[in-house]
């Protein structure tokens, strides 16, 4: 059985239905509990689409010329895919793409980068342990016009559980940054030493904050509290 690291790679071979029978089935079942996945597939969904709607492209020299570029990709893929997983699909979609009409390089790449380099802490920073829970936490904080751009870089966190980050001002009003899902053994804990690294946002101006707080979304119970 493959790892579940292996299976966020597979993302995007989902997408494109590259995936064996078997394979399909197992990442379906971590897609049920994986909220990363979940946020990632509507913006890999539109590089099916775009594949789908090529015409036939006519490859010098090759055997399988004059056929749809999302098959001669499907085709193509399915071979290597066991080496390069789904850094070759990726790859293999940009080219194909670029052959029949080049509108999915952007996107592809987009989606790529975004698995790979991922939110990255910016702007003003606070950082706080909860001593009950033990739970570690860091916010970056950017002044927008519409509110504040929130990172959140979070460790020691046991799931599977399901958390919310909830912005809170000076006047008590508090809003919900961003959800998510932990799965099993956790972020930032034995066995999954990474970190849990999400962005998200809120309506409340950056010198309206009072704190951040990490909740439990079932219940409400309070995890961390990040004062600002």
């Amino acid at each position: 059985m493959r790892a579940i690291s292996d299976a966020h790679i597979d993302l995007g071979a989902y997408v494109l239905g590259l995936l064996e029978e078997k394979d399909r089935a197992a990442f379906e079942a971590h897609l049920a509990a994986c909220a990363s996945c979940k946020a990632e597939l509507p913006t890999l969904s539109p590089v099916a689409n775009i594949l789908e709607g090529l015409e036939p492209v006519e490859l010098p020299g090759d055997a399988e010329a004059a056929r749809p570029p999302v098959d001669l990709l499907r085709k193509r893929a399915a071979l290597s895919r066991r080496r390069f997983r789904w850094q070759a699909a990726v790859g293999a979609a940009a080219c194909v793409a670029a052959l029949g009409g080049g509108a999915a390089i952007g996107v592809a790449a987009a989606s790529q980068h975004a698995q790979v380099a991922g939110p990255v802490l910016t702007g003003q920073q606070h950082t706080a342990t909860d001593a009950a829970t033990g739970v570690t936490g860091t916010v970056g904080l950017v002044a927008k016009a519409w509110g504040t751009q929130v990172t959140l870089n979070l460790a020691d966190v046991h799931g599977p559980l399901e958390c919310q980050l909830i912005a809170v001002s000076k006047t008590g009003a508090q809003k919900v940054v961003v959800g998510w899902f932990v799965p099993a053994p956790g972020d930032g804990v034995p066995g999954h030493p990474a970190h849990l690294v999400i962005e998200g946002g809120t309506a409340i101006a950056l010198t309206d904050l009072a704190r951040f707080k990490v909740t439990v979304a079932e219940g409400g119970k309070a995890l961390l509290t990040i004062p600002v």
